[in-house]
Formats: structure tokens, sequence, C-alpha cells
């Protein structure tokens, strides 16, 4: 049986660790149906100067790799913070079941990130150009 409470206390601890390395408060579980931690992972985009290095992408290439699959069917991710859209999109493509999360978008931004406008539809603009 899964301990959401634990496995959320996980990926705050990363979360503690990430700030101790120079990088921002986002730590990212994922536990398999038998309750085993499979992946873990915390943000490293100012470490590795990559906009896509969030605390859950990181978490779903480490658990990824470990199981040797790009199929997380069945596997819960745990995180600290509410995921932006990027990361909630690739626990999809990972077929991740369920996501639980300790804070929200309004909290990330009164820390200072800017989380909460990629929520909104008019953030980038996607033209479609035709080949003709």
């Amino acid at each position: 049986m899964l301990n959401h409470q634990e496995n959320l206390q996980k990926a705050i601890k990363l979360s503690d660790e990430s700030v101790d390395n120079g990088s921002s408060p986002f730590g990212c579980v994922i536990v398999n149906p038998q309750g085993e931690v499979i992946g873990e992972g915390y943000n490293h985009v100012v470490l590795d100067n990559d906009p896509t290095a969030h605390g859950e992408i990181v978490a779903i290439r480490n658990a990824c790799a470990n199981i040797k699959s790009f199929d997380l069917s069945g596997c819960v991710l745990y995180t600290s913070c509410e995921p932006c859209p990027m990361c909630l999109n690739a626990a999809k493509w990972a077929n991740i079941k369920e996501i639980y999360y300790a804070a929200d978008r309004y909290d990330a931004e009164h820390i200072g990130f800017r989380d909460r406008i990629f929520y909104e539809d008019d953030v980038l603009k996607v033209i479609q150009l035709k080949n003709e």
C-alpha cells in the first residue's frame, strides 16, 4: 500500500536538497504500484542551464532509466509543488496514474516563481506554416 504522506515528505526533502545545492525548491519521487521509489529528482534548471530540468522531469528520466522503459503505467508521482503544464504533460506521456503535490502554483508565485502564467492560454504564440 502506498503511503502518500511519507512519499510526499521524500519529495519535500529533495526540494530542500535542491536549495542546498543552489537550485530551486522543487523535488519529486516516483513510486511503482508496489510502493517502491523507482525514480527521484530535484530541480536542475540553474545547475544545468536547462529550462526543462524541472524536478518532475528529472525524476521521470531517472525512473525510466532505472526500469529501462518509457512506460511508467501505474506509477504515482509525488512532488513538492503543483506540476507546471510541461511536467504535467510529461507525466501524461509517461502514463503516470496519479500525482500528489504539496504547494500549489499560487504558493510558488508568492516566493517569486512565475509558474502560474503558464496555465494561461496566451503565453506563447504558436503558428503553423504550411509548405507551399
